[in-house]
């Protein structure tokens, strides 16, 4: 596995001269001018995905993150929060799935009704070593960028987004040993292509009621020591109870007993509980005493193990936080990523359109 920007995979020799690139870099970013940001994304996917590039890459990003203000106003799906019968009667805990059959039912009823959905395999472990390996890479990266490596040299697995908003936070995202999937143009242009190829972005939509838009800020990478902090919350304290998102987590290796995993309030909760008191240590956070008086209310802790590809759906409203233990040796390799509905996306948050 790489350990720096040296060591790290290189994109595939282009079938196009240089020249080439550039030229079709102009005439997509003409249609991106024009206000038809889409078609430039959909014509740059197409020709990454036949010969990777990774200018083409950085301009995705940048392309993905700009066509949200282009889009046209989108309609909310009425029916909210929407109705499905429970497909986990009796459960207590969390309720889980192998891949093939995850559908919108099933997510929506399993959300709306447990709080969350353990998805088995939901990437094949070839492509969860893969990407672990590419976190590794973007990390690496992102040092040598810290040390004064140039963004030519960074390419393309760092590259940072230019995202005033959020950009005050990049670095306390770095020190807790993340990356956002928007600053590794490789990662982003792979990760899109995944999710299209596992459903994903359908099957999120269709229980939205539009297809979502990724989040810069809270879309990560991340590799997690066993020194790293935690505290339970629920994203919704901040990022407001009324968005309409599913979060998909994704272990990237084994985790939940010798590596941190998630510690889960294994209930659905239709609000945000109290935060600041019980012993948090943040004002947005929720004290471990108030995660005890849930727990005797029949809301209980539950600590999944997680195996490379095994994913967790949830959203603003699950409490939860990473599962870190006294003893634990192993570092957890990690991706999250937020989808929020266009039509309600949180006013602090900058999109990506997928």
């Amino acid at each position: 596995m790489p350990t720096d920007v040296a060591e790290a995979e290189r994109p595939p020799a282009d079938h196009e001269a240089p020249d080439a690139v550039d030229r079709l870099i102009a005439s997509l970013e003409d249609l991106v001018q024009s206000g038809d940001a889409l078609s430039a994304i959909r014509q740059a996917t197409e020709r990454n995905r036949a010969a990777p590039d990774a200018r083409v890459e950085r301009k995705l990003a940048e392309w993905r993150h700009r066509a949200f203000a282009t889009l046209p106003p989108a309609t909310r799906r009425p029916d909210w929060p929407p109705t499905y019968p429970d497909p986990f009667p009796g459960l207590t805990g969390v309720p889980e799935i192998e891949a093939a059959a995850l559908t919108t039912e099933l997510l929506g009823g399993a959300i709306l009704h447990h709080g969350s959905l353990l998805v088995r395999g939901l990437l094949p472990r070839e492509a969860a070593d893969t990407l672990r390996a590419n976190v590794d890479r973007a990390l690496a990266a992102r040092e040598a960028k810290l040390e004064g490596a140039t963004e030519a040299a960074t390419l393309p697995w760092y590259a940072e987004i230019n995202s005033p908003k959020m950009a005050v936070s990049r670095s306390w995202i770095g020190d807790q040993g993340a990356v956002w999937v928007a600053d590794s143009p490789r990662n982003l242009a792979h990760l899109v292509d995944l999710f299209e190829t596992t459903g994903i972005v359908d099957i999120v939509g269709a229980y939205l009621g539009e297809r979502p838009a990724l989040s810069i800020g809270k879309s990560t990478l991340r590799r997690v020591p066993v020194t790293t902090g935690t505290d339970w919350h629920q994203d919704g304290a901040f990022l407001g109870a009324d968005v309409r998102s599913v979060n998909l987590w994704v272990a990237l290796s084994p985790c939940g007993d010798d590596a941190a995993g998630l510690d889960i309030v294994g209930r659905r909760l239709p609000y945000v509980v109290q935060t600041g008191t019980h012993g948090a240590k943040f004002d947005w956070s929720c004290g471990p005493g108030m995660v005890d008086i849930l727990a005797e209310g029949g809301a209980p802790v539950v600590t999944p193990l997680f195996e490379a590809g095994d994913a967790l759906l949830f959203d603003h409203l699950m409490l939860h936080r990473t599962g870190i233990r006294p003893g634990m040796t192993q570092q957890r390799w990690a991706l999250e990523n937020w989808f929020f509905a266009p039509s309600s996306y949180p006013a602090d948050q900058e999109p990506l359109v997928i």
